[in-house]
């Protein structure tokens, strides 16, 4: 497993499991023990997700079946965009602690740069998430979250933080693949020691079928899916696949088989990345005041 160090010195593996859609009790069950065994130890979550409760009780039971402990686990959370506000989301990770059975997140993030049920041009929106960022920064100095960031932030979002933040967001989680490249804001990210990570990595059959995808995976023995998550990883990209499939959930770790860390080249890295054509397959945050 490849590891990335944040700003704050901590180290996130920079491969983990996305939890979006993961909801029952026994699937929660028996998605994690299968990915715990086959060596992930990142899990990300959110609120909104409603599987915090679930998560809490399998990792209860699941840690000691595989020797692990607490510290051997990276756990994301998210706050639900209806608890923007200094109080509300300062309780809203004291009862996402409170489900999954924590004591600290290794990682709160703001999932949406908007308050919910408000219309994205309300004028209240920068307000909230300044609220709600000091609400985090006062979490993270109470050691109930080791690191603090933001998800579905813009470059002009981020822009924002500098006015009021004191403590930098160690990530920032966004749709990005290659027919999404978000260049700007991985520069920015780069320029500012912000880490980006992905989602939405393995999202629509066109981008699994593309033919550069496909023949970069036949000549390096690997799965289409492998070569878009490794396309993230090799570029320093976070990425939280997510899938209740045990064997998508080995193929996907599977691109760190054999201890092999950078197999693509630098030529298909450049292909890849000029798939990009604008294409979101999830929300778009651009139009949020």
């Amino acid at each position: 497993m490849k590891f990335v160090t944040l700003n704050t010195g901590d180290k996130m593996p920079i491969f983990g499991l996305g939890t979006f859609q993961l909801v029952g009790e026994e699937l929660v069950h028996s998605t994690l023990d299968t990915a715990l065994k086959l060596g992930y130890r990142a899990i990300d979550t959110a609120s909104v997700y409603r599987n915090e409760t679930d998560l809490g009780n399998s990792m209860k039971e699941l840690l000691p079946k595989y020797g692990l402990s607490r510290s051997d686990l990276f756990i994301t959370s998210k706050l639900d965009p209806r608890d923007h506000g200094l109080d509300e989301a300062y309780s809203a990770c004291q009862a996402s602690l409170d489900r999954l059975q924590l004591d600290y997140l290794d990682l709160y993030l703001i999932h949406w740069p908007a308050k919910a049920k408000l219309k994205s041009e309300d004028t209240r929106h920068p307000s909230f998430r300044k609220e709600s960022w000091i609400a985090f920064e006062r979490l993270y100095k109470e050691g109930k979250v080791k690191n603090i960031g933001v998800s579905n932030y813009t470059v002009k979002h981020m822009e924002e933080m500098g006015s009021y933040a004191s403590i930098r967001p160690s990530v920032l989680q966004v749709e990005f693949h290659p027919f999404l490249v978000q260049t700007e804001l991985q520069e920015w990210c780069k320029a500012n020691d912000v880490h980006l990570q992905a989602y939405t990595s393995l999202k629509g059959v066109e981008l699994l079928s593309d033919p550069v995808i496909v023949t970069i995976a036949e000549r390096t023995d690997r799965t289409p899916a492998q070569v878009l998550l490794q396309w993230a990883v090799q570029q320093n990209i976070g990425t939280i696949p997510m899938s209740t499939n045990p064997e998508h959930i080995a193929e996907n770790i599977g691109v760190f088989r054999d201890g092999t860390t950078d197999w693509l080249t630098d030529k298909d890295i450049s292909e890849i990345s000029r798939l990009h054509r604008g294409e979101k397959f999830r929300w778009d945050p651009s139009h949020i005041l």
